[in-house]
């Protein structure tokens, strides 16, 4: 039922998104050097490797570390990185990885593939076994501003309360966050 919904909504979504999704690979092609995607090896369900993309927010050459990890992020956004992230339009084009399965809609964000004290402590709590989302529990709670093992726990939570009534709450709540801007602090 979860797939279902996740295919049916994303191609849904891809339609309505097709004319502002290329207005902003346009936009970053524009105003800064490389191509418009950046496709970040990320940590899937049963921790198995994916490329995910986002729209490239930052130079060409950044550490492929977790933004919180760069001494000054500020100075490796691209001219219109900061709007990307705070707009949250630098995760449109994960419409793709939902579309092929990679991603759901709802799920614990994905770990960038060298993030060892996420992923580990995901695979203890057994949340390595579901699919990564879009948006999720976490995300919904305080998202860039949240230590690690809380994290985790809110990816625990929704690993035992998941469901199609859930999943459609966090959606709602993750739509008014974007539209408030909350919890983004890079």
């Amino acid at each position: 039922m979860k797939r279902l919904f996740d295919l049916i909504l994303a191609l849904c979504a891809a339609i309505v998104l097709l004319l502002p999704v290329a207005l902003v690979a346009l936009a970053v092609r524009l105003t800064s050097r490389g191509p418009a995607l950046y496709w970040s090896d990320r940590v899937g369900s049963n921790n198995r490797i994916f490329k995910m993309p986002k729209f490239r927010s930052m130079r060409v050459g950044t550490p492929a570390v977790a933004t919180h990890l760069l001494s000054d992020p500020k100075v490796y956004l691209t001219p219109i990185g900061p709007f990307l992230r705070k707009s949250s339009l630098d995760e449109l084009p994960q419409l793709w990885s939902i579309l092929v399965g990679d991603m759901s809609f709802v799920g614990p964000r994905p770990a960038l593939f060298n993030q060892a004290d996420l992923i580990e402590l995901r695979t203890r709590r057994g949340v390595h076994l579901l699919v990564p989302g879009l948006t999720g529990w976490a995300q919904v709670n305080g998202r860039d501003e949240l230590p690690i093992p809380v994290k985790v726990q809110f990816d625990v939570d929704y690993l035992q309360r998941q469901s199609l009534g859930f999943d459609i709450r966090i959606l709602w709540l993750t739509f008014v966050k974007v539209l408030r801007r909350d919890g983004v602090t890079h």
